[in-house]
């Protein structure tokens, strides 16, 4: 019986190039842009608040301030997940506010 075998140096891989030439892939980078950018800026104005409830008593009522101390470390994550997202996405197909 007659073996074939196949060296790694036999072999010639070509050099593949993603084409992302698609007429509709740079509006999807935009619209994903702009989705991703207004709820970075949500959850940013949330952890500002939340923030701003717990440093300064007289600035919300007992119940924003329970709200608030109950919520900010899961604020907090999802802005430190959303930068990665970003900068993620700003890395693979360049992030665009789009203003």
């Amino acid at each position: 019986m007659h073996r074939l075998s196949v060296l790694p140096a036999d072999v010639d891989v070509p050099d593949i190039q993603p084409d992302f030439s698609a007429p509709f892939f740079g509006g999807f980078q935009v619209i994903a842009s702009y989705i991703l950018a207004a709820v970075i800026l949500v959850v940013f104005v949330m952890l500002v608040i939340a923030a701003g409830a717990l440093a300064f008593r007289g600035l919300a009522p007992e119940r924003m301030r329970t709200w608030a101390g109950e919520n900010i470390a899961w604020i907090f994550i999802a802005a430190a997940v959303l930068g990665g997202i970003g900068g993620l996405f700003q890395w693979f197909v360049n992030f665009d506010f789009g203003f």
